[in-house]
């Protein structure tokens, strides 16, 4: 093995993913996951990565989180690839084994380079934006629906002067797909949440394939109508609309067009028939999804700015009565995301 010591703190279907790229290119990397019957079932059998025209294979070392308490030897990298609503405490589990000069990469949804950074400084921050398809139904065994050519992300420092560092860190990402350098790390992470806003809370709402979602009637303009408020918000916190999961640059100063733009190609590039987003995964596992990390912080941004974000509030609004038991995921819901459209056109 060779390179810096990496760890990927959170083995689910992406960070797996990524990370048997890592193992199988030969750098020092090491498996860490809340998921017991996971990492027993590594440490047994490794970890098989079914990619849609292949099938990849690595036996890597796999930790228990109770096992971070042992290390000795501090990591220069750690990819964390956790749930939004845990990267608080899952810094805060692995700051002590961080080595004084090494980075977290946040490869997660939502705005958590922040938090990132308020547990461990903004020196040792990269924020990250990810874009690959994935899920996990066994243990051991991810299912990734892009391989390399179709994998992207963007990495950039939050502390300029560590932005030079930054480079070292995508050369080794690139052993998993194609990795853009960006000193607006805050606007691309914003434009991935615009998307997310759009497509992973309104599709699982629906019980369905986000490209299924989309097909329904009236869904897609209803999807862009929460993508078009988030796009609001990221406006509204100083971002800029900048490309990003490998558009071309910027033609238009439309931000609604925009938003058409990147959904589309989500649904063009990095979606299959089959492709359920990671909210509706986290419902048919019994898990809770990322609301207010994603919706919820639309319109919570929106909020400190005195405005109102009622699409994304009302999506939000839904998808909670959903983890009370109080409604079921269903096409049945599709006049709920029309009622959720028709505030915006009302406002």
């Amino acid at each position: 093995m060779t390179g810096p010591r990496i760890a990927f703190l959170g083995t689910g279907a992406q960070g797996a993913s990524i990370a048997t790229d890592f193992a199988l290119a030969g750098l020092d990397v090491t498996f860490i996951d809340q998921w017991p019957a996971h990492i027993e079932a590594i440490r047994a059998r490794g970890i098989t990565v079914n990619l849609p025209e292949r099938t990849i294979h690595a036996t890597p070392p796999a930790l228990h989180l109770c096992d971070v308490a042992e290390i000795r030897k501090p990591f220069d990298l750690v990819f964390l690839v956790c749930k939004a609503y845990d990267t608080r405490w899952h810094c805060e589990l692995i700051k002590s084994v961080l080595a004084e000069d090494g980075f977290i990469v946040g490869l997660q949804n939502g705005m958590t380079h922040e938090i990132i950074a308020d547990v461990v400084g903004r020196e040792r921050t990269i924020g990250a934006v990810i874009q690959i398809a994935s899920n996990m139904w066994e243990p051991g065994i991810t299912n990734r629906q892009n391989d390399h050519d179709e994998s992207w992300f963007a990495l950039g420092a939050l502390d300029p002067e560590q932005q030079p560092r930054v480079e070292g860190v995508a050369d080794l990402l690139r052993n998993s797909g194609t990795v853009e350098v960006t000193e607006d790390i805050k606007s691309a992470k914003w434009m991935k949440l615009v998307v997310n806003a759009a497509e992973l809370i309104p599709s699982a709402i629906l019980d369905t394939e986000l490209r299924g979602a989309a097909k329904l009637p009236g869904m897609l303009q209803e999807m862009r109508r929460v993508g078009y408020e988030a796009m609001e918000a990221a406006l509204a916190d100083g971002a800029q609309v900048v490309p990003v999961i490998g558009m071309p640059p910027v033609t238009s100063n439309d931000p609604d067009r925009f938003v058409d733009d990147i959904f589309d190609e989500v649904l063009k590039t990095f979606s299959r028939d089959d492709t359920l987003t990671t909210s509706l995964q986290d419902w048919r596992k019994g898990r809770r999804a990322e609301i207010a990390d994603v919706n919820g912080h639309v319109v919570e941004t929106l909020k400190a700015q005195g405005r109102a974000a009622p699409v994304n509030a009302r999506i939000a609004e839904i998808a909670l009565e959903i983890e009370a038991g109080r409604l079921t995921p269903g096409p049945q819901n599709a006049h709920l995301l029309h009622e959720a459209g028709a505030l915006r056109k009302a406002g």
